[in-house]
């Protein structure tokens, strides 16, 4: 047997069975918080298991339940990992789901800290994405710009249901002038998880368009953003498919 793997070695073990050097809490201790897998993070925050399994195979379900993505069980409710296991309570869950989503907030923190400098499609995609990848409604907003490409104004212009959100192109462009403006970005998600741009979605971009020429506001990109079935969040830029 390997000693240096819990995975194999202490499979049908309780964690304080295990060699110590093994245990989540014990190797954060001696080796750093780096050291540590997923699955032994959350093992972690459980603190314990439940009948018949350990706190890192718990953590394991938990992650297989999202296909191994941290991101995708973020955006689960208490309830769903409550069905993971029939033991999961809801102490357990709670903490998981507020542990997840301190990670998120501290992202979304380090985002506002820096000066926000929109130059492409990725900038964009670093600066809006993180607030409204994850959200299970549709959400519209628009991103205001000066001429150092600097955000000087974000505006949710909208939000609807699962599928598509109402947008007032009055709105937009009143903000701009209001905050001098030169140019904006516009970006929305998609709750589905497809990134696909619908013929409605064209048809916006192409009348947020006309309606900067007219005012001299240059229509920079707009990106769908969501989470697709791998889990991890991307985006469509019509800058970059060349619609715009």
């Amino acid at each position: 047997m390997n000693d240096d793997n819990p995975d194999t070695t202490h499979r049908s073990l309780p964690i304080n069975r295990w060699a110590k050097e093994d245990r989540p809490r014990e190797k954060m201790l001696s080796m750093g918080k780096k050291s540590l897998t997923d699955s032994e993070l959350i093992a972690i925050l459980l603190r314990t298991g439940v009948t018949g399994t350990s706190a890192i195979d718990l953590a394991k379900q938990l992650l297989q339940l999202s296909n191994n993505s941290l991101t995708e069980l973020s955006r689960m409710e208490i309830n769903d990992l409550k069905k993971a296991h029939k033991g999961l309570g809801m102490a357990k869950a709670v903490t998981v789901i507020a542990a997840l989503e301190l990670g998120h907030r501290m992202m979304r923190e380090a985002r506002e800290i820096k000066e926000d400098i929109v130059r492409d499609s990725d900038d964009l995609f670093r600066y809006i994405g993180p607030s409204i990848w994850d959200l299970p409604n549709e959400e519209f907003w628009a991103i205001y710009l000066n001429q150092r490409n600097k955000v000087v104004r974000r505006l949710r212009i909208g939000s609807g249901g699962l599928t598509q959100t109402t947008v007032d192109l009055r709105i937009i462009f009143r903000e701009a002038l209001q905050y001098n403006a030169v140019a904006i970005a516009v970006a929305h998600n998609h709750p589905s998880g497809s990134l696909t741009p619908s013929n409605a979605d064209k048809d916006l971009t192409r009348r947020i368009e006309q309606a900067g020429k007219v005012l001299s506001i240059k229509l920079v990109d707009h990106i769908i953003v969501g989470i697709p079935p791998e889990g991890k969040p991307a985006y469509y830029s019509f800058t970059e498919h060349g619609l715009l």
